[in-house]
């Protein structure tokens, strides 16, 4: 379960580091914001899915 949480906060890292990224030469403006966009999809669904592992743990020990 830990090895999943660590994955899922790595999955968000990621999405920061896709949402942030600078335009250059190489990345134009339509990739960009394109990965912006990508970036905060990545970052709304694995910081849901946290929070559902979190919801999950909580209420499993609190009913048992």
């Amino acid at each position: 379960m830990d090895r999943l949480v660590y994955l899922y906060l790595a999955s968000i890292l990621a999405g920061f580091a896709m949402a942030f990224v600078p335009t250059s030469s190489l990345v134009t403006e339509p990739i960009a914001n394109f990965f912006e966009i990508v970036g905060g999809v990545v970052i709304l669904v694995f910081s849901l899915a946290l929070v559902h592992l979190g919801l999950k743990a909580l209420f499993t020990k609190h009913f048992n």
